[in-house]
């Protein structure tokens, strides 16, 4: 059994939706076995999948070819994920804290803030 990439990658739950699976096809971001994939290309068990959507690289090996939306928990075993796992998530911490409730900024806070944001020398 076969079906098509961008078909595949939204049934397995890879993208959200198939017009971006397409989407991400035709601007190259999708191999199947090596080779730039088009939207139809067809996908059959035990191809090496490589497509780069939500922001990250994904590498996965085809187990079981669907063609229709499923749950998570059955997607996840239509492939095996090969990808390199996630980079570490950036903590934003703010540089500039007040107390909550200690009323207006006094004029030195204020500039403070200022330079901070860049608006004032």
């Amino acid at each position: 059994m076969e079906a098509r990439v961008d078909q595949w990658l939204w049934s397995v739950r890879l993208t959200k939706t198939r017009t971006d699976a397409g989407r991400a096809c035709r601007g190259g971001h999708v191999t199947v076995n090596g080779r730039s994939a088009k939207p139809a290309t067809p996908v059959r068990e035990g191809d090496t999948v490589e497509a780069y959507v939500g922001g990250r690289q994904r590498i996965v090996e085809v187990v079981g070819v669907i063609v229709k939306r499923v749950g998570a928990s059955i997607a996840v075993d239509c492939y095996v994920d090969n990808s390199p796992p996630p980079p570490p998530r950036e903590v934003d911490v703010p540089v500039f804290a007040r107390d909550p409730g200690s009323g207006r900024p006094t004029k030195k806070e204020r500039r403070q803030l200022d330079r901070l944001r860049g608006r004032r020398h």
